[in-house]
């Protein structure tokens, strides 16, 4: 079964994510996602409030920005995650937005290498593993968690370069791919991501889950809300990229994606969405039914 997700966006203010999550919750959503985004929330702080305020929605974080992070403050705070809530977190860690990342003076050189950098460390910490390494960005020495995952948890990348798609597949558990990907660039995903998993000898290992946002605008006003934020993000010229409609539209642009390769489709609002509860519940209750 293809999972399905909704996103509550930061351009909403914190204090209404408890009712969008409490009304996930209630209506049986499977997956509510929150952004990590300059400079309007904090990943860590929202998801322990939605995982606090409801009982059973997974909670992901999508994504942890790794220049802004040290690498045992995100293993710290992601364990403590997993401990309090078992098997609801799901964690994505990522470049960020690199004009973000340089206003804070946090741009790297190399997002590449910081990327496989703080994937490693992280993986190892959340295994529980003491970690001592001299890294281009990295740098620990003898670090271990105290409280570790009880379980072995999965770490995914944000990734849509080609490189970083390789290196996801290579050094992550999964891959997150951003709602600016078509059916067809997911496909292309796939096989970059299993170019990194045979480089990296790890082809016949645990399956790559596949998460990809989904654009998506309902309403009277939905056409118009969906291209004035598909121009905003100068991404109009992309064929096959967001939906409008009703729940029966929705759910084939989901299979669209499902059959190019996405295990989990999560459903992103636009940012003027006026109805965040109404959004995640119609995901819920009507998408789907429908998504197999």
């Amino acid at each position: 079964m293809t999972g399905l997700g909704a996103v509550f966006r930061p351009q909403l203010a914190p204090e209404r994510l408890r009712s969008v999550a409490r009304i996930a919750d209630e209506a049986g959503l499977e997956e509510l996602w929150l952004w990590e985004d300059c400079f309007r929330e904090g990943g860590i702080a929202t998801a322990a409030a939605a995982l606090a305020w409801t009982e059973r929605v997974r909670v992901g974080i999508g994504l942890l920005p790794v220049p802004l992070r040290n690498v045992a403050i995100t293993a710290m705070e992601a364990a403590s995650l997993y401990r309090m809530f078992p098997g609801r977190p799901i964690l994505a860690v990522g470049h960020g937005v690199q004009d973000w990342m340089g206003q804070v003076g946090a741009r790297a050189e190399s997002p590449v290498t910081l990327l496989r950098e703080h994937l490693d460390a992280l993986r190892a910490l959340l295994r529980g593993e003491m970690v001592t390494v001299e890294g281009r960005y990295v740098k620990l020495d003898d670090v271990a968690l105290d409280w570790p995952p009880a379980e072995p948890v999965p770490v995914i990348a944000g990734a849509t370069g080609p490189r970083s798609l390789r290196l996801a597949g290579a050094a992550a558990d999964g891959t997150l791919l951003t709602a600016s990907t078509p059916p067809e660039g997911v496909r292309r995903a796939r096989q970059l991501i299993e170019e990194g998993r045979e480089s990296a000898g790890r082809s016949g290992g645990e399956p790559h889950e596949v998460v990809v946002y989904l654009l998506t605008a309902t309403g009277a006003d939905g056409p118009a809300r969906l291209r004035a934020e598909l121009a905003a993000e100068g991404v109009a010229s992309v064929p096959d990229l967001g939906i409008t409609g009703d729940a029966a539209a929705v759910a084939k642009a989901v299979q669209r994606l499902a059959e190019a390769g996405a295990d989990t489709v999560v459903l992103q609002p636009t940012a003027d969405e006026p109805d965040p509860e109404g959004f995640v519940r119609f995901v819920a209750e009507e998408v789907r039914p429908l998504v197999p």
